[in-house]
């Protein structure tokens, strides 16, 4: 599903128009991402967990030249899906 067919699915179930449910689905993103900012996890019991992880400092090899390269530290969101979300799409 699309971020449109998103949009048109929940303007429709919530009887409100596209250009409504485009601004809530936009809040949602961006409620989620200050989330992430601010405390490092956003829960939505059932449905789905957002968590901020920090990766650390590792080594990898480049598949083609065999070269040796270092990947610097960074942050990385992890997603762990709910059980009422896990129930309905077996």
């Amino acid at each position: 599903m699309s971020k449109t067919e998103l949009v048109e699915f929940m303007a429709e179930e919530a009887g409100m128009t596209k250009a409504e449910a485009g601004r809530a689905l936009d809040a949602f993103v961006k409620g989620v991402t200050e989330g992430l900012v601010k405390e490092g996890k956003v829960s939505l019991v059932g449905f789905l967990t957002f968590e901020k992880k920090v990766r650390k400092e590792r080594n990898a090899r480049n598949p083609q030249t065999g070269e040796t390269i270092v990947i610097p530290a960074c942050n990385a969101v992890s997603v762990k899906v709910g059980s009422k979300l896990k129930e309905a799409v077996k």
